[in-house]
């Protein structure tokens, strides 16, 4: 049987993670107390874990007969089977935000391969939504992730199905934060979606195998999607739904918060107003997220820079190419006569054009017009 003292600082962690009756508070007070070595923790005399503020004797005495409560070697079995794994807060592939908080977790299980190397924003909301909700919600994750963000959300229905739906749709990066092991698909009927992120950014979550869901699962992991993001938008959420306890949490971690505005007859609507009365910004389009992080400028993606070379086209998809094209010359047009030389809608051309102004291709003037730099 292996014992505290044959554990690597690894193992130690997922024990130390899986232990009941303990929050992350006191387990990062603990590993602050023991220089950060979880070995140290887990093989400390009894007396001097239960005279630490947060530990009693029951939660000494789990930490002291921890192999009574938690199968080591199945809990890594079941990682290695699922292609899982189980970052830690020194590794690099860590959420670099989510070090900062007063409670980040001590590990996350990770499926997928995302390494938290882009600026996160969190897309929530309610689960009954409306279809103006679902439509809001996916178009923003598309545009954000479009721009290099990862989007993040919490795989429920509603809100969170669309703006995880949304980034995919156009190949971004999009992150599923679980209130439960990663091992469980919930809601069940996004199985499909689950997998999808795992193949091409990462579902995660702080709660070992197996560990289902519950009202206080729901508010830890509500804390750790605001906790690894800049920014939280909120899509369409009663004045008390979930999401306006990430919303709190992004305030108290000193997040960016937005929210979008609804009908005012609408319940769905209610925690967006609140949130906009007290000072979140009001959000009609991806631009105002952009708007608002201007301010910290380090917050947004990486952009390739113009060439300098005058005669070089920059590589461009088709769509941004082909508005690119049209402003050569010198010409100065707006989105409206961009849209009817191409004949594409207006909304199109202005998210493209704001692409191309991202880029630092494109310059928009005062009136309204755009010329290319």
């Amino acid at each position: 049987m292996t014992t505290p003292r044959t554990l690597t600082p690894r193992q130690a962690l997922l024990v130390l993670n899986a232990l009941p009756h303990i929050g992350p508070v006191t387990l990062n007070r603990l590993l602050d107390e023991f220089d950060g070595d979880p070995c140290r923790v887990l093989s400390a005399d009894t007396r001097r874990l239960e005279s630490f503020r947060g530990v009693g004797p029951k939660i000494a005495s789990a930490m002291r007969s921890w192999e009574t409560l938690f199968d080591l070697t199945k809990e890594e079995e079941r990682i290695a089977a699922a292609h899982a794994s189980f970052v830690t807060g020194p590794d690099s592939d860590y959420p670099p935000l989510l070090r900062e908080i007063h409670d980040p977790p001590i590990g996350l299980y990770r499926l997928g391969g995302f390494t938290f190397d882009r600026p996160c924003i969190a897309i929530v909301g309610s689960r009954r939504t409306t279809l103006y909700g679902q439509t809001i919600a996916k178009s923003l994750g598309a545009e954000l992730a479009r721009l290099g963000f990862c989007v993040v959300s919490g795989l429920a229905r509603g809100v969170d199905t669309a703006a995880h739906e949304g980034a995919l749709s156009v190949a971004g990066a999009t992150v599923a934060v679980l209130g439960n092991g990663v091992d469980i698909v919930y809601p069940p009927e996004n199985l499909d979606l689950y997998r999808r992120i795992a193949a091409t950014g990462a579902v995660v979550s702080e709660f070992p195998f197996g560990r289902r869901a519950d009202k206080n699962s729901f508010a830890m992991r509500n804390r750790i999607i605001s906790g690894m993001c800049k920014g939280v938008i909120v899509v369409e959420s009663d004045v008390d739904g979930g999401s306006m306890i990430t919303a709190r949490f992004a305030g108290e971690q000193g997040r960016a918060i937005f929210a979008v505005p609804g009908r005012i007859d609408q319940a769905t609507s209610r925690g967006c107003h609140q949130l906009i009365r007290d000072g979140a910004t009001l959000v009609t389009g991806v631009h105002d997220v952009l708007e608002e992080l201007n301010y910290l400028t380090e917050l947004m993606p990486k952009t390739p820079a113009p060439s300098t070379d005058a005669n070089c086209v920059p590589e461009l998809p088709d769509d941004e190419r082909g508005v690119f094209e049209r402003l050569g010359g010198g010409e100065l047009l707006s989105p409206d006569s961009l849209a009817e030389q191409l004949g594409l809608s207006a909304s199109s051309v202005s998210a493209t054009l704001m692409l191309l102004e991202l880029k630092g291709l494109v310059v928009r003037r005062a009136d309204g017009t755009y010329e290319a730099r």
